[in-house]
This record gives structure tokens, sequence and C-alpha cells, in this order.
């Protein structure tokens, strides 16, 4: 049952799927570059990531991919950049890992297979990866739609 959403904090996907979390009062956090390094600047402080001392991406996504039971990946294929080193880094490490297109409006085919696959692998804390918000437009409300769906669906809270 999932307990946790963690991702770096780099603007797109990453923010949306803290930004889906934290609302709700669900847990969430992960590991972000020195600085608290982004696109846009510095991650702001609401984000409660834990900071690494290498000012690297590549370091911080392997190791929220190293501390999840799993690795989502919202994006559109092929992959490339940053989300393309976390999925191989799931598989190096022997993560789950699962792809979901970013389509809006959700289609609930793929929400309900995203539902069974952290049912299925036993996902607690959740990695959510994909790209920023300057290569995918309207990523950042797409991954936020999707985690929190995925929040009120398949955790404690929404079998109350």
């Amino acid at each position: 049952m999932l307990k946790k959403i963690v991702s770096g904090g780099q603007t797109g996907v990453d923010r949306g799927a803290l930004d889906a979390a934290l609302p709700r009062g669900f847990p969430c956090g992960g590991y972000c570059p020195a600085g608290r390094r982004a696109e846009d600047g510095r991650i702001p402080a609401r984000y409660p990531l834990e900071e690494l001392s290498s000012p690297h991406y590549q370091v911080r996504t392997r190791r929220n991919v190293e501390e999840s039971d799993g690795t989502l990946i919202i994006s559109p294929e092929p992959l490339g950049g940053g989300t393309l080193l976390t999925a191989g880094h799931a598989t190096k490490t022997g993560r789950p890992c699962i792809v979901i297109p970013p389509e809006y409006p959700l289609v609930r085919p793929e929400l309900e297979r995203l539902a069974g696959w952290t049912q299925d692998h036993g996902i607690a804390v959740l990695n959510v990866a994909g790209p920023r918000a300057s290569a995918t437009p309207d990523i950042h409300a797409i991954a936020e739609a999707i985690v929190g769906w995925l929040i009120e669906n398949t955790t404690a809270a929404s079998r109350s």
C-alpha cells in the first residue's frame, strides 16, 4: 500500500508529484542536488527534500531510485535525458519501473494499470520522475493529477 511519494524537486513531473501529496497531507520527500538546484533556480523550501552534498542531478536521481520501492515515470516516449537515466538505473538496480504517458484528460485504463502495478509490486515508497517543465508543456498539472488520483485510490485513507 502506498505510504510515501518521493521526487527530486525539479520543475515539471517532480514538483507535480509533490504538489499532489502536500495538500492531501500525504507523506512526501526525496533528495535534491546541493543548493536545492533546479532549472528555475532554488527549489522552494515548502518541498520537504533532503539536500545532497553533490550539485549533480544524476546523483539525486540515482539516490531517489535506490531509496524507493519502485519508480513511476510520467513521460512521452522515447525517454530522454534524466528520465532515461532514471529508467536505466531502476533496471540496473532491479527496482520496478512503469512508464505512463502524459495524457490529459486522464485515461482510466492507464490509471488502473498504474494502481495494479503499485499493488502487484508492493510499492510503499514511490519515486516519481519525468521531464522538466521546459521540456514538456503542462507536465506539472498532468503529474499532479495522476499522483493525486493514485493517492486517493490506493492508500489506507481511500479504503476507510
